[in-house]
């Protein structure tokens, strides 16, 4: 059955399935259809996610195993629910020596019967960088030695790795000195600081801890999978979300033959398989129709839906603030660019290397070309387009149309890069990304692949993972997915976004929270308040940055900055204390250490890292820090109307427009989380049950209502269309207004969207003479929005 609406659940040992399979009464009350279940299979001992995946072929016995696995479902089915798992064909989990097929490949090298799993470039030793020092160091400190286990001898480092042993070592393992045993095995111990440079295997991302799949590979395909088909075939799962699709070799041809097995099972209850996928896209690239899937896990609709909430007036003056206060720019671009060049030339130095080499292969089986293109030439080229690649990557030759745009965008972009003479190197990459192109064509192939499995990391890292903590014109535009370019969007963009979800992908995920948002979607919906008074924020800033001035010695204005507005974000009232200092101390940790500019989690530096922390807890419990404190509660009482505004705005729209809503877990209640791990801490479900009885919580009354609504006219939501409705008077551009309508169900919605400047000293709104046209009659927004920002109502007319 195609989910109403879905529960995300992050599962781990402190939360197993017994724990939501008891929360099922308290989900079906709420309304939600299909609990939404983060990896289930067989995690790295102890892991607090489960992407770190260690047997694809086991549910993981921390969370109970298959037994409580399938109570959970049954149960859920019991109650006419339905379960989605979230699936990691990418990479697994290689660390800590729990994963059988790695530690056969250590033990039996190439010719391990796993060895085709993973991407490894067997022209030369397996590089294992887990050392704290080059290996001749590790073996004079007495690091390295030979234990048994089992039966078995293995190669143990610092007390904590231990390494299989090729079977015809066995025997004397431990009288050969050990420096000559490593140098039998099919692998080489290394410093962790070579690995951005000598690493030989794919990893994800930059994590050494995580080992790329080859899943294109049928037999790989099929042995990763065969669980879940198991699982679906069986009713206990309705679909999958497919995580990091883009560090595939084919997305596309992936998620067709994941259609296509999964179509191919015959369900009782007539089921077709939900199938999203995690897919970061850029401002304007559109989602291909052609892949088999539902659509993305919604990382787009959050950052279109928190864009809307943000006021274009703040564009301009809050840069120019943030510019004055930090010296740094007041554009992304810069910084985007600046970090993957920072990137590029470093921790992914490898990485290039390889793709370079495999595009000279490539250039050298073109007979045509032989010595007209130079390997320095080919470096050069490849690694300008990947300063500018406008999108995370391409998808070859058997791709949606919008490949050729996004390779003319890129060839636009590396213009003023090119170094001069050699604009055919790079128009010659780019034709080879087509899937055309003189030479070889399987060497075309893996050189296509390793640029797409290069280009997307490269977005990913540079800019989500290192931009977004540099720079900090509003923290509320740097999130999973966004276009922290653009402050705001048009309604009427947003509108023609809807529209273009109810034709093409009217069952694609809608979220805006997730285990990997940066910050929580409440913390965002206030923030947003400060675009739309960038003079009244300007004045309080510099009133702080005066008062704090002596508290801050020693601490770079711009994480200053960054921390004022992460305290007005996330305050959580008059519950601020210690737990608070914690949770702020470990946003700054990560936010100083992913920016890379005073801190890194290769060489931190936590004499600088400690004063941050000293700051923080100054204004947050200090006495010194009691008058911006004061201030601080001034400001959040007074944009708390448009803040609650924004909140209920957001959630509104998530549960009215074309797609499938997803509640992250506890985000019924305000969600002031920060990035990860703070976005993953315990659900105090107790509290969350008592606010669904009483009704008295606004966030949690408008959610229960549209889930009531959903399940009341649960085809209305599924197959309405979109027609956005027109707005006029004093507040037109402050209203968003739709009708969505399905064989005699009509839904009309009104959205109050960036209050601010409308708001009355009594904390009412000023629509005067505001209009709403339904069917050419006029309706006044102030009776519409009398009690709140989100107003709907369903009518049957027939």
């Amino acid at each position: 059955m195609t989910p109403r609406a879905t529960y995300r659940f992050q599962f781990h040992k402190d939360f197993p399935f017994a724990q939501a399979e008891a929360l099922l009464p308290y989900l079906d009350r709420l309304g939600i259809s299909h609990v939404y279940a983060s990896p289930i299979t067989t995690a790295a001992a102890g892991s607090t996610h489960g992407y770190d995946v260690i047997d694809p072929t086991r549910i993981n016995p921390e969370l109970g195993g298959e037994a409580a696995f399938r109570s959970l479902a049954e149960a859920a089915r019991a109650r006419g629910m339905g379960v989605i798992i979230d699936i990691v064909p990418n990479h697994m989990g290689v660390a800590g020596g729990g994963n059988r097929w790695w530690n056969d490949v250590l033990t039996h090298g190439p010719d391990s019967a796993y060895a085709k799993f993973f991407d490894i470039d067997w022209s030369r030793k397996l590089v294992l960088p887990i050392l704290g020092a080059p290996l001749s160091e590790t073996l004079a400190d007495g690091q390295i030695a030979v234990e048994r286990q089992n039966d078995r001898a293995e190669i143990v480092a610092y007390g904590e790795h231990r390494l299989p042993i090729r079977d015809e070592d066995q025997a004397d393992a431990e009288t050969t000195p050990i420096a000559a045993l490593l140098e039998r095995q099919h692998y080489r111990l290394a410093s962790w600081r070579v690995s951005n440079d000598e690493l030989n295997w794919r990893r994800f991302f930059t994590i050494n801890e995580l080992a790329g799949l080859r899943v294109e590979d049928d037999a790989v395909f099929e042995e990763t999978h065969a669980l879940y088909f198991r699982l679906y075939a069986e009713g206990l799962i309705d679909g999958v979300r497919i995580d990091h699709v883009d560090g595939l070799t084919d997305p596309v041809g992936y998620c067709r033959k994941l259609r296509a097995r999964f179509d191919a099972i015959p369900r009782e209850d007539g089921n077709r398989a939900y199938i999203v996928i995690e897919k970061i896209l850029a401002a304007d690239e559109p989602m291909g129709t052609d892949w088999g899937i539902d659509g993305t896990s919604g990382y787009d609709f959050m950052e279109e839906v928190s864009a809307l909430l943000h006021a274009p007036e703040g564009t301009r003056p809050l840069a120019d603030l943030w510019a004055q206060i930090s010296g740094r720019s007041a554009d992304f671009a810069p910084e985007e660019l600046q970090a993957r060049q920072d990137l590029l030339a470093w921790q992914f130095a490898g990485q290039l290397e390889g793709c370079v080499a495999s595009f000279a292969a490539l250039t050298a089986s073109a007979p045509d070309l032989d010595g007209a293109i130079t390997t320095p030439m080919l470096r050069r080229a490849i690694e300008r387009l990947l300063w500018v690649f406008p999108v995370y990557r391409t998808y070859g030759p058997d791709a949606p149309e919008s490949d050729g745009a996004i390779r003319q965008q890129a060839r636009d972009r590396v213009e003023r890069f090119i170094p001069p003479g050699e604009a055919f190197v790079v128009d010659q990459v780019l034709t080879w990304l087509s899937g055309d192109g003189p030479g070889d064509t399987a060497l075309r192939a893996e050189a296509v692949r390793r640029f797409q499995q290069l280009s997307a990391p490269i977005a990913a890292k540079a800019v989500e993972d290192t931009a977004f903590y540099r720079h900090g014109v509003l923290l509320s535009r740097n999130d999973v997915g966004f276009d922290a370019g653009r402050m705001s969007l048009p309604i009427a963009e947003f509108h023609d976004r809807m529209i273009g979800r109810a034709e093409r992908f009217p069952r694609a995920m809608l979220t805006t929270a997730t285990h990997d948002h940066k910050r929580g979607e409440d913390v965002r919906a206030r923030l947003a308040v400060l675009s739309a008074m960038p003079d009244e924020w300007r004045a309080i800033v510099e009133r702080w940055r005066t008062e704090t001035l002596g508290l801050s010695e020693g601490v770079d204005p711009a994480d200053w900055y960054m921390l004022i507005q992460t305290l007005v974000g996330a305050w959580p009232g008059s519950d601020a204390a210690e737990d608070f200092v914690e949770r702020v101390a470990a946003w700054q940790e990560k936010a100083l250490r992913e920016g890379k500019l005073r801190s890194s989690w290769e060489q931190p530096d936590t004499d600088y890292e400690e004063r941050c922390n000293a700051l923080a807890k100054t204004l947050i419990i200090g006495s010194e820090g009691r008058a911006f404190r004061e201030g601080l509660s001034s400001l959040l009482k007074a944009i708390a109307p448009a803040a609650t505004a924004n909140t209920l705005a957001q959630l509104g729209l998530r549960y009215t427009v074309p797609g499938v809503p997803d509640c992250y877990q506890g985000t019924e209640l305000a969600d002031l989380s920060l990035v990860d791990p703070d976005n993953r801490r315990p659900v105090d479900y107790p509290a969350r049950e008592a606010a669904l009885a009483g009704g008295r919580d606004a966030k949690m009354a408008l959610l229960a209502g549209l889930l009531a609504a959903r399940r009341e006219h649960p085809a209305l939501f599924e197959e309405g269309d979109y027609q956005p409705l027109a707005v006029t008077g004093h507040g037109k551009d402050r209203v968003l207004a739709f009708r969505r309508t399905h064989e005699g169900a009509v839904l009309t919605v009104v959205v109050g969207l960036r209050l601010w400047p409308l708001l009355t000293e009594g904390n009412r709104i000023d629509w005067r003479d505001t209009r709403v046209m339904i069917d050419d009659e006029p309706h006044p927004v102030a009776e519409m929005l009398a009690d709140g920002s989100f107003w709907h109502r369903i009518d049957l007319t027939s």
